[in-house]
């Protein structure tokens, strides 16, 4: 059994492939302005992660508790297998930035190019105490509460107002223990960016981020400055969840990146 996946093919049976990874707590939905862009173009993976939108049976069966972000990596492989895709661009959001740098680490054959949009890369001093924050109060509050909050400290101007609402709505979707497991995963993801910060891939890496995301953007400056295949676009008045607040921007950046 693998994980829930769509599946939009190209006309062209040699055209490449681009797979999307969604961040925590949303699912592949949050790509449907991508979806109808880029499937002129490319042929289309949309991967549901575990406990996610229709992958929830899937999670079901899962024995391993707490979860791994090698095991979730390990699920996503296992649709590419299944699949018989040797190689795929990847593209992702929020979390799905971090899945895809360990990809890179892990199996840097599989992976062509990478597009990181609202990319994890570090946490400031305000994104520390939250994730501590969390860790305190997800066994007393609904994880609504707490997800609702991180939504308004990370996209807090009116201008966020779509892309937060979304990210609400698509969290209501998965359940409390869901959400504490992948809450979990907070307690390596420190150690985990340090080392991907360091790590000069030679797989060309596009950065894109909204000019307001305050809490992540600093960090990727850093990165994009010290590593020659890594590039950055900066969208102006947008925040974390980029591919849904300017998605004319983004698509059109991405598939210049992917062109070229």
């Amino acid at each position: 059994m693998t994980l829930h996946y769509t599946k939009y093919l190209h006309k062209d049976e040699h055209a490449q492939w681009i797979t999307f990874l969604h961040g925590a707590g949303g699912n592949s939905s949050v790509w449907f302005r991508q979806v109808r862009y880029f499937k002129d173009f490319f042929n289309l993976l949309l991967v549901d992660l575990r406990g996610h939108g229709k992958s929830k049976d899937y999670a079901a069966c899962l024995k391993e508790d707490p979860y791994t972000f090698d095991g979730i990596i390990d699920d996503v492989i296992q649709v590419l297998d299944h699949e018989a895709i040797e190689k795929s661009h990847f593209m992702g959001i929020s979390l799905g930035s971090i899945l895809i740098h360990r990809i890179v680490e892990m199996h840097p054959n599989r992976i062509s190019k990478a597009i990181l949009g609202g990319a994890i890369l570090n946490l400031n001093l305000q994104s520390r105490f939250l994730m501590w924050m969390g860790k305190w109060t997800q066994t007393v509050l609904p994880f609504m509460w707490i997800y609702s909050f991180l939504a308004f400290v990370i996209m807090p101007y009116k201008n966020h107002r779509e892309s937060r609402k979304f990210f609400i709505q698509q969290a209501k979707k998965i359940s409390q223990q869901e959400f504490q497991r992948w809450y979990r995963l907070t307690a390596d993801i420190l150690p985990l960016l340090k080392k991907f910060r360091g790590n000069k891939t030679k797989i060309p890496m596009l950065y894109i981020m909204g000019s307001e995301d305050y809490m992540f953007l600093p960090f990727v400056h850093k990165v994009v400055k010290d590593n020659v295949n890594a590039s950055l676009l900066e969208l102006p008045y947008c925040g974390h969840i980029v591919n849904i607040q300017q998605p004319t921007e983004f698509n059109e950046g991405a598939l210049y990146f992917l062109k070229e």
